[in-house]
């Protein structure tokens, strides 16, 4: 079993806390301790998280529940440092090609089987690029969204839009 899988029946609550502390535990722990600095240098945040975090998933519970967290815990600290001029932005990848699945416990056949899936799964027919995402943290962070907070970005393809919430 892959070590971010699993529904309600089969998630124990180690496997969910540890999804969690990774997900948005540690989120919050580091944007505590860079607010103040982040204040001083009129700096910005983008957090990395998910489509799972705007559209549900059957069979990843804790990973969709810290993904939305992270999501709503973004919404909250822009409304809390914007008046500071800190802009909290998220991007929300769909699959992306990386080493996350395998890292996870997914072999290498079965990855390439998740990644053709994924040409059906995604509006744009094939699954994203690390750089794609890169690109997209950048824009959030330049001074070309100097007037943008508060965002969820999918970076997915069009993933968001094939699935229903």
């Amino acid at each position: 079993m892959y070590k971010f899988l699993g529904s309600i029946l089969e998630t124990n609550l180690e496997q969910y806390d540890r999804v969690l502390g990774l997900n948005l535990r540690a989120q919050y722990n580091i944007t505590q301790k860079a607010a103040k600095c982040l204040i001083e240098a009129k700096g910005n945040i983008v957090n990395v998280s998910s489509v799972n975090g705007i559209r549900s998933f059957p069979g990843v519970l804790a990973y969709n529940i810290s993904k939305s967290g992270l999501d709503q815990m973004t919404s909250c600290i822009a409304l809390e440092l914007a008046s500071a001029g800190v802009r909290v932005n998220s991007v929300n990848p769909g699959v992306t090609v990386t080493e996350l699945h395998r890292r996870s416990g997914m072999n290498n056949a079965d990855y390439e089987k998740f990644l053709e899936h994924s040409k059906t799964t995604h509006a744009l027919g094939r699954a994203g690029e690390a750089k794609e995402v890169a690109n997209a943290i950048a824009f959030l962070a330049s001074d070309a969204a100097s007037f943008i907070t508060g965002v969820t970005l999918p970076v997915d393809g069009g993933r968001h839009a094939m699935c229903p919430r």
